[in-house]
């Protein structure tokens, strides 16, 4: 029986579902896996193939006041007892975090309890507590190519990609199929795990100044917060426009391979797999994040000419009817776009992931590629 692997990850979709697709990866192996998460990750739990799950207590730096400062430091500091007991009880041969401050204190944990770890960085730009938590892993794992890094961090860094789940690699095969003229022209639209309001606020104002053939070709598939659904149902049904909208997709990666277009937030575990899968899109990067993350994950991908990147304060109702028009009538851009984003595919991430965690355990040698941060 090979050894237990411990996961950490915060409780949003963004850090599990990496870590779901590498636990699926390393049970399949023989290893017996556990996770610790926050508790925001009941609604995935059930779906994480993990022999146990712990939830930990933690907390994110939200204000700079000595009070919530320590108030924060309590929390984290409980966690980190917390999490010790765990690997204590685990004994786990490695432990793998996918960033955010709920990984903190099962990281720390780990490099107290002299725990080999490895680190993996989602997104263009590391984050502050991935930053802080590196200095103690043996290896960084990351999807995008990282620039002003340390040298002593850039010496730990192996380019792996972002782990795709099993929904995802099994459309990552289906060919594009570029609207013909005047057929239905199928539309995706999400904003990360919890909706974007901005989408369903501009995107029907935008339908309204399209002409009306134009709005009948349209399918629109929409991802919307529970406050904002019957208003969109009700306008879309005034303007016949044939529209399903709800709060969550389980099956995502599907309704991704069957989009013309896809209009969403960038993420990093959005624009990997869009890449994978190889589907032109709108990105509207989050504008909230200190460290523009969200702006350059699509920078990599509109550079190669696989997205569209629009920043929101840009994006009007007009511009967006505008943008939606000139693609609706260019399949062959399309098309070329579908193409451009999924020669940035990395179907075969988990595994290079999978691999390097083996590398630290001592199973298997690494056969994944050094990143240079030229």
């Amino acid at each position: 029986m090979k050894p237990t692997i411990m996961l950490t990850a915060g409780g949003t979709g963004g850090h599990l579902f990496p870590a779901q697709a590498l636990a699926g990866e390393l049970k399949r192996r023989g290893y017996g896996v556990e996770l610790m998460t926050d508790s925001r990750a009941d609604k995935y739990g059930s779906a994480f193939p993990a022999d146990k799950v712990h939830l930990i207590r933690s907390d994110t730096i939200r204000s700079k006041s000595p009070l919530s400062l320590a108030k924060t430091a309590i929390k984290l500091g409980l966690g980190t007892l917390q999490a010790m007991k765990v690997i204590r009880t685990a004994k786990p041969a490695a432990i793998v975090g996918f960033g955010g401050y709920p990984t903190f204190p099962p990281m720390f944990a780990a490099r107290v309890l002299g725990v080999p770890a490895i680190l993996h960085e989602a997104n263009a730009v590391m984050g502050r507590a991935n930053k802080m938590l590196a200095k103690g892993a043996r290896s960084v794992a990351t999807t995008f190519p990282l620039k002003t890094l340390s040298a002593d961090l850039a010496a730990k860094v192996v380019m792996t990609g972002n782990p795709l789940r099993d929904n995802v690699i099994a459309v990552c095969g289906q060919a594009y199929n570029a609207p013909e003229e005047g057929s239905a022209f199928h539309l995706l639209v999400f904003g990360g795990s919890q909706g974007a309001t901005v989408f369903s606020q501009i995107l029907p104002e935008a339908l309204k100044l399209m002409a009306p053939e134009d709005r009948e070709r349209l399918a629109i598939v929409q991802q919307a917060r529970p406050a904002d659904i019957e208003e969109l149902e009700a306008t879309y049904r005034e303007m016949g426009v044939a529209a399903h909208v709800a709060t969550f997709f389980t099956d995502l990666p599907e309704r991704i391979a069957a989009a013309h277009l896809v209009v969403s937030r960038s993420g990093a575990g959005t624009v990997c797999e869009l890449a994978a899968i190889g589907r032109p899109s709108i990105l509207v990067p989050f504008p909230g994040a200190i460290d523009n993350d969200q702006g350059q994950n699509a920078r990599w991908l509109a550079e190669a000419s696989g997205a569209l990147a629009i920043p929101q304060k840009e994006l009007d109702p007009q511009r967006l009817a505008r943008e939606l028009k000139e693609l609706m009538d260019n399949p062959g851009g399309l098309a070329k776009a579908a193409e451009a984003a999924r020669t940035l595919g990395a179907p075969e991430a988990v595994q290079r992931l999978a691999d390097l965690t083996e590398h630290l355990v001592g199973v298997v040698p690494a056969n994944t590629q050094k990143e240079t941060n030229s």
